[in-house]
């Protein structure tokens, strides 16, 4: 890769003009030296993330940086080194960042059990699996997918393909019989 003089670099205008196609070559061969490092970004962000999803938005998120910050890159240093120096501290910044939110907000079903203990969700559990088995198919169906699957009412009768009138009593149905067959628990 090519390196910049100073001379050259003072040439390039800042990233107001860079993002808004400018059309002078000196924005012109920043922006295509940027392009052709795309698959190399690419694979350095995969390497650092080890999912695609994550490293594409790193490489978003490294050039854009790059664009608004340009004026803070040393001329006559190499354009990739740069960008991956960019990236890795972005990911370092990702990092701690996910470690703090992990640390301050624990996943929801943390608190769906508070104060019971795990055999004690355990048990409950296995006897709610039993209780289901023991529904009849049309009943344990509508309860999949209305109480355990979240659907809405009116979703959840258009996949049985049936009115929400019977959909409704199915279920009312079905949670009498969940009550009766764990002894008033649910």
């Amino acid at each position: 890769m090519p390196e910049r003089t100073i001379e050259a670099w003072k040439k390039i205008p800042g990233p107001d003009v860079l993002l808004h196609n400018d059309v002078t070559p000196e924005a012109d061969r920043l922006r295509d030296e940027l392009v052709s490092l795309l698959p190399r970004l690419r694979r350095f962000g995969r390497a650092l993330t080890r999912h695609r999803e994550d490293a594409d938005d790193l490489v978003q998120l490294a050039v854009e940086r790059a664009l608004t910050r340009a004026d803070q890159w040393e001329p006559g240093t190499r354009l990739d080194s740069w960008l991956f120096r960019i990236m890795k501290n972005a990911w370092i910044d990702e990092v701690r960042s996910r470690s703090r939110r992990d640390e301050v907000l624990l996943p929801e079903e943390a608190g769906e059990h508070v104060g019971v203990s795990s055999a004690e969700r355990h048990t409950d559990a296995l006897a709610v699996q039993q209780a289901m088995a023991r529904l009849n198919d049309d009943q344990r169906l509508a309860v999949a997918l209305v109480l355990v699957e979240g659907l809405p009412y009116k979703e959840a009768a258009e996949v049985l393909d049936i009115p929400i009138g019977t959909l409704t009593s199915r279920l009312a149905r079905a949670r009498e019989a969940l009550q009766a067959l764990l002894g008033g628990k649910a």
